[in-house]
């Protein structure tokens, strides 16, 4: 499971509760360089043989690929979502005989011959807007930390370089049009894998732990009235402007921090974390806290939040959550359920409202399961193939993409590296993903070289 949430410096400016939050630094390996493999020749639906995609993830008609979105919503799912037992589905399997499969039966799906988990039901009618792309793979395999990375960040760890993470990016490339709205947030624990890296204060997030509350730290106590709030303003003006000017790029960083978050503890902004605005019977097809954060996560969208992360591994439904490991496994049907009616309604909600092809949904885990069961019946870590997943986004969606083999253990057709995945995000909200970041003077390609999946922009 991933680490438990970083060290971070508290800054009280002076509405007494504004917090901005400076995550440290972290070591990573050289990164490495990332192939883009050939189509193989076996197919699944919409993923055709031979000279067809032979040049997958190239440019579109010899142009850079520009998506029209303009938000991205990531679910992440912490422990390792299996694959085999949700969008990969196999032939059943047996835990008690160990043979290898699938836990559970699968269904048909909106797109003819894809198919999905038995627990998957809503989801499997809305699959014509929704890619499982079935061929992600890294060969980071046994340490969740480092995989958590890997899939926010899109490297591996290097020892000379902080990465900054997809949100942040995403962030830095894509302003607000309203500085009253913050560009990132995250629904779930701070830790250093969501943070900016080398991009500095300016690109990290905001975050809350629970829909009931919002954001702590931008929450007046009720001793600050208006007044006191514009006297304690005034006063932190008065002194910024006779201070010593700076051109610390850190200190520059820390007062833009400070300035956000005293805009950001206004009525007007705080109230769209107030989800009793909601209609009640929207808020219960949404589900319990996870499908609260998915319905939030839409409100920021209406604002103009352009990254959301909702984490989906803080109420864990069976005692384990992702990491399915031995006995973990037998209650693992409810967090595909619950993933199955939140995200189902995220996707309606956002198309009722026309907001859906200019939201890109994504949803990530750090690796897979192998099809195999572990000595007491659950499975372990297989990061050589699993499956991530896109939803609306304007994207030209085909139900799945790329192929694993009969147990979905190994790659057959149209394999897609981490940073061809990120690509495909960057593409899609119409970032140029070849371009370089910068940290000082050295360049960063901001994917790592990776290229979008082509025929989802078709």
């Amino acid at each position: 499971m991933e680490p438990d949430q970083s060290p971070r410096i508290r800054v009280d400016a002076l509405t007494d509760t504004s917090t901005v939050h400076f995550l440290p630094s972290m070591n990573r390996r050289n990164f490495l360089a990332a192939g883009v493999a050939t189509s193989a020749a076996h197919a699944a639906p919409r993923i055709a043989s031979g000279s067809e995609f032979a040049n997958a993830g190239a440019e579109l008609n010899g142009k850079r690929i520009r998506g029209k979105a303009e938000h991205v919503i990531s679910i992440w799912l912490g422990g390792g979502m299996g694959q085999i037992d949700t969008f990969d589905p196999k032939k059943k399997g047996d835990p008690k005989k160990k043979l290898a499969g699938s836990y559970y039966d699968s269904i048909e799906t909106a797109v003819p011959d894809v198919r999905v988990c038995e627990h998957l039901p809503k989801l499997a009618g809305l699959m014509d807007r929704v890619t499982a792309v079935r061929s992600v793979n890294h060969e980071v395999i046994d340490e969740h930390a480092a995989a958590t990375n890997r899939m926010h960040t899109g490297r591996p760890i290097s020892g000379t370089v902080t990465y900054p993470s997809l949100g942040s990016m995403i962030s830095h490339e894509r302003r607000t049009k309203d500085v009253n709205v913050p560009p990132y947030v995250l629904i779930g624990y701070p830790n250093v894998t969501r943070g900016p890296g080398f991009l500095g204060t300016r690109d990290s997030y905001l975050y809350l732990t629970d829909t009931s509350q919002g954001p702590a730290g931008l929450t007046r106590p009720d001793g600050i009235t208006p007044q006191s709030q514009a006297r304690r303003e005034k006063l932190l003006a008065v002194l910024k402007r006779n201070a010593d000017p700076t051109t610390d790029q850190r200190l520059l960083n820390y007062d833009a921090a400070i300035e956000q978050s005293v805009r950001l503890s206004s009525p007007e902004f705080m109230s769209v974390f107030d989800l009793t605005r909601e209609p009640a019977d929207l808020r219960n097809r949404y589900g319990g806290e996870f499908g609260q954060r998915c319905l939030l996560s839409r409100r920021l969208v209406e604002r103009g939040t352009r990254f959301i992360e909702v984490s989906h591994n803080l109420n864990f439904l069976n005692g384990i959550g992702w990491d399915v490991h031995n006995e973990g496994i037998q209650n693992q049907h409810q967090l595909i359920q619950e993933l199955d009616t939140a995200v189902a309604t995220l996707i309606a909600d956002l198309e009722s409202k026309r907001m859906l092809d200019k939201t890109l949904i994504v949803i990530t885990t750090e690796f897979g399961r192998p099809p195999e069961f572990d000595s007491g019946g659950g499975r372990g870590h297989q990061g050589s193939a699993f499956s991530c997943v896109l939803a609306g986004g304007g994207l030209s969606h085909c139900g799945a993409w790329g192929a694993t083999d009969e147990i979905a253990k190994k790659i057959v057709a149209n394999p897609v590296s981490v940073p061809d995945f990120f690509a495909t995000i960057c593409a899609a909200v119409g970032i140029d993903y070849h371009k370089n970041l910068y940290d000082g003077d050295r360049p960063v390609p901001i994917t790592d070289m990776g290229r979008p999946i082509r025929e989802l922009f078709a």
